[in-house]
């Protein structure tokens, strides 16, 4: 069930200028300015991680709050062997899949679809179809790539919103689904196969705007997180850290 905020959005002051690691000690610190801004930095890269396992943008959406708590409250255990938004991103998709085992849906990202699977079958909008002016035919363009993203086989489309999407190396990606560099290259040029089957060439310019994640979602991600997060004591009103919380799990990074 999704958090409620009931608390209007901090503005975020944190300057353009700050590394992740100026972040990650300041979150060690308590500071809430630097919970949302990792949060807005992330929020678009966890949505599309999550994407990619879960099957609708509502669920996703869950998947990275819970994330975030889960990032937060460890965050002793992050050491720096990996970029922070690998790790965050290693940590939705660990959540995401809870999240499907416990709805007895089992999705495994070592499993080999069928020799027959496609990945990208039924009815959609054809990119071929003119819309009354360029816009509309790129918003339905978008809505056909959407499409035909959503019903890849979860193994490629884990991959390639990571890879082609989100364009995070393939060893970065290969951290953080905890799979090969080769089974990564593989994956990846096999879901280009299966979109360019159905779409052509044309979708590869709007990439960029694929399961985008801005605006009022992103605003009530930041919120809730923060919500929670004080809730549970891990900021508190004057801005300092429960440090237990952050140093009491230890474990190797994700």
């Amino acid at each position: 069930m999704r958090l409620r905020a009931t608390e209007v959005l901090p503005e975020d002051s944190t300057e353009d200028g700050q590394t992740d690691a100026d972040l990650v000690s300041a979150v060690r610190r308590g500071e809430k300015s630097a919970f949302v801004a990792v949060m807005r930095r992330y929020n678009r890269l966890l949505f599309r991680a999550a994407r990619g396992v879960i099957d609708n943008d509502d669920d996703a959406q869950d998947v990275v709050q819970e994330s975030y708590l889960r990032a937060f409250t460890s965050i002793g255990n992050f050491r720096g062997e990996s970029a922070l938004g690998t790790w965050l991103a290693r940590i939705c998709i660990n959540t995401a899949l809870n999240v499907q085992r416990k709805k007895m849906r089992t999705v495994s990202l070592d499993e080999i679809p069928n020799a027959d699977d496609t990945g990208v079958g039924g009815a959609m909008v054809s990119p071929h179809e003119r819309s009354p002016d360029a816009h509309a035919e790129r918003f339905e363009l978008r809505g056909a790539l959407e499409s035909a993203i959503g019903q890849l086989p979860t193994i490629y489309r884990s991959v390639f919103l990571l890879r082609a999407v989100e364009q995070m190396s393939v060893a970065d990606t290969a951290l953080s689904l905890d799979i090969s560099d080769d089974v990564v290259k593989t994956r990846y040029l096999r879901s280009r196969a299966l979109l360019r089957r159905k779409l052509g060439e044309r979708f590869a310019d709007l990439l960029p705007s694929v399961y985008h994640f801005a605006g009022k979602k992103c605003d009530a991600v930041v919120a809730a997180t923060l919500v929670e997060l004080e809730r549970r004591g891990v900021i508190v009103a004057d801005g300092s850290v429960i440090t237990a919380v952050s140093h009491s799990r230890r474990g190797s990074e994700g």
